[in-house]
């Protein structure tokens, strides 16, 4: 089985808990402004990798992932454009004892008989689901991203009716995905789900500006700076505040 590729790091720090082997999959259907990543946007390119050449690449970086309570990421990107791949890679996983984490904006989420089906074996094989809510506003969701966030939101609703342990995620920008109602209407689907175990608030950056440069694009949010630490903070507070958090491991 073969997948199509952007890039591998082999010792992420911040796509999931511990050390994580973090694969970037090649493909998207979402056009987010502040994306940096948009040179994994064009779906069919990239890298071509089979399960076992991967599989031979993290086995040799193991006794750091385990030692640390950590995995394999598969980000984006958007991972659920290539599910029977992930599902290959994720059973080798398995017989390895190796923690598996999707980062998941959940844009190609369909009800299709077909989609459904192969969604839910892998799932059997996955630990956690980072998901990425860009915008609750379906209007500035479509503003923001190209498209709407309905069955996005449906999605999230699919994994907590599942119990399919996920982090939240909302990347935080400035006068877009900061106001204070959205926020609160946020916070409020966020306290819907029942199977939330962490909710992170991602600041803006301008780390991929050079990707649109370069790619030929025309960055759109120049002009915005990345959030203060008062604003992130705020932006927990509303997020969490219907949130109720499970209980720590022992």
């Amino acid at each position: 089985m073969n997948g199509n590729i952007h890039s591998i790091e082999t010792l992420g720090t911040v796509d999931g808990p511990g050390i994580r082997y973090i694969i970037f999959t090649q493909g998207c259907l979402l056009r987010c402004q502040f994306c940096h990543n948009a040179d994994t946007w064009e779906i069919g390119t990239g890298k071509v990798m089979t399960v076992s050449e991967i599989m031979d690449d993290l086995i040799s970086y193991l006794p750091f992932i385990q030692a640390s309570g950590g995995g394999i990421t598969v980000s984006g990107g958007e991972p659920l454009l290539q599910i029977p791949f992930l599902l290959e890679l994720f059973k080798e996983c398995k017989k390895k004892g190796i923690h598996t984490t999707i980062d998941s904006s959940g844009g190609c989420f369909s009800h299709s008989k077909l989609f459904i089906e192969q969604l839910e074996t892998l799932l059997q094989y996955t630990d956690l689901i980072l998901l990425d809510l860009k915008h609750i506003n379906r209007k500035k969701h479509i503003q923001l991203t190209g498209m709407a966030n309905d069955h996005i939101l449906e999605f999230a609703k699919f994994l907590s009716a599942r119990n399919v342990s996920v982090w939240i995620r909302h990347v935080l920008v400035p006068t877009i995905t900061d106001d204070e109602e959205d926020l609160k209407m946020l916070g409020e689907f966020i306290g819907t789900l029942e199977n939330v175990k962490k909710i992170e608030i991602l600041p803006y950056h301008k780390l991929g500006v050079y990707k649109w440069e370069a790619l030929g694009h025309e960055y759109p949010l120049h002009h915005v700076e990345p959030p203060s630490e008062k604003k992130v903070q705020f932006a927990n507070e509303m997020l969490t505040a219907h949130w109720v958090m499970p209980p720590l491991a022992n």
